[in-house]
């Protein structure tokens, strides 16, 4: 392992399972013995549990063309701390258990984490090791506040892109009752069209002529406030304005540029928009 990588992980904080942090209705996860697992924080495309960790996201996530590239998430890291960018592995006697990744950044007077993607072993699933996945972003969300120089008090939001409703699609279904019991809330989809930018290959981008954002929902999480029933325009733009400047480094300003990414398309600052339950059509 070299020094660059040796001096990371020795910067890097343990997780701390704090129950506080788990949403009310994650309250079981509480009472989960952890002790068999081996919990790493993950901040480098070198390091070597890297490969175990994205090997495992990228046979479920890549061929839905979910996943982003190896190279994508290595220009991601580098970017701390400003913004801040994690993989967290969890095995248990050197056996894959479960993985998620996030991405930490101030923004709006506040830390907003972007949820990409969780993977659970199936024979881990319903163990109650699903809410501490939901969970232990909020630490990162900490630490991105502290090596910023923001209040340690400031909001933290955690928000996931989700997509819309497919006929039959039972593990969507799953998903979205997690999210439930994890204290998110679905922005109102019928108000918020909100489009992630197309994350394809320049040359397939090229071929098919230009860009093709597609069309996701957004659950958030607003840490102490998970029973509020609006949010502002104001917060919504600022929320999509984080997860833009998040995504942005790969990208061509060009495909940035696409008229469906455009801030002005959301609700105006004033607005008052409806938090579902994410289950809720």
């Amino acid at each position: 392992m070299n020094h660059e990588l040796q001096a990371l992980r020795k910067s890097m904080a343990q997780i701390v399972s704090n129950p506080a942090d788990l949403a009310a209705g994650d309250a079981k996860s509480a009472g989960v013995d952890l002790a068999p697992f081996q919990i790493d924080r993950i901040r480098s495309v070198d390091d070597p549990l890297f490969a175990i960790g994205y090997a495992a996201l990228w046979a479920e996530f890549g061929a839905k063309d979910e996943m982003e590239l190896r190279e994508t998430l290595d220009q991601r890291f580098r970017l701390a701390p400003r913004i801040l960018s994690e993989m967290i592995l969890v095995r248990r006697a050197g056996e894959f258990v479960a993985v998620r990744d996030h991405t930490a950044i101030v923004a709006g007077g506040g830390v907003v984490v972007h949820l990409s993607h969780n993977l659970i072993a199936p024979n881990a699933r319903r163990t109650g090791l699903a809410g501490w996945l939901r969970a232990w972003p909020i630490q990162t969300a900490r630490e991105c506040l502290a090596t910023n120089g923001a209040a340690d008090d400031a909001p933290v939001t955690l928000i996931a892109e989700m997509e819309y409703e497919t006929a039959d699609d039972a593990a969507r279904e799953i998903r979205l009752r997690a999210y439930e019991r994890g204290g998110f809330r679905k922005i109102d989809p019928a108000v918020v069209r909100y489009f992630q930018p197309d994350f394809r290959a320049f040359e397939e981008i090229d071929a098919t002529g230009r860009a093709r954002p597609l069309a996701f929902q957004l659950v958030v999480r607003r840490v102490g406030r998970e029973g509020e029933e609006t949010i502002s325009g104001r917060e919504v733009r600022g929320l999509v304005r984080a997860l833009y400047a998040i995504f942005a480094p790969p990208f061509r300003a060009a495909d940035l540029a696409h008229p469906l990414l455009a801030l002005d398309r959301l609700p105006p600052d004033d607005a008052v928009i409806a938090l579902l339950l994410p289950t809720q059509c």
